[in-house]
């Protein structure tokens, strides 16, 4: 199984901003949406992280803009986590043309491994990593 998870989506209307390309604010719903979609395909689902009585919050999003994109291109999302810590994570995100192959963006969130029960980070259960390896 490798470590990282692709998704391809074509550039709709209502991401578009006035000045004709994708609007930053997109590229932060498509980096949640695709660490979502990775995390379910590992198995680590919603009902996975309540039986563990845990949940993952962003604590930073850093995003590197290269090219713009536009209405109607099709865009590849790839993510992998690249590294864990004892209560967080670094999720690497890379978006490219998929036309010209072209990296339009390049971007990284850390998130924290939050117990649900006391709203504080809790050290990174074992099973969770193993899944990501």
């Amino acid at each position: 199984m490798s470590s990282q998870y692709t998704i391809q989506i074509t550039v709709s209307d209502d991401v578009v901003d006035r000045n004709g390309h994708v609007n930053n604010v997109n590229f932060v719903q498509w980096m949640q949406d695709i660490a979502i979609e990775h995390s379910n395909e590992r198995g680590c689902d919603h009902d996975f992280y309540q039986s563990l009585a845990t949940t993952w919050v962003a604590r930073s999003h850093h995003i590197d803009y290269l090219s713009s994109a536009f209405l109607h291109e099709q865009l590849e999302i790839t993510t992998w986590v690249d590294r864990f810590r004892k209560v967080s994570c670094f999720r690497k995100y890379e978006f490219r043309r998929v036309r010209d192959q072209a990296i339009i963006a390049r971007a990284e969130t850390e998130w924290v491994y939050v117990s649900n029960q006391t709203g504080r980070p809790k050290k990174i259960d074992a099973e969770v990593i193993a899944r990501f390896a």
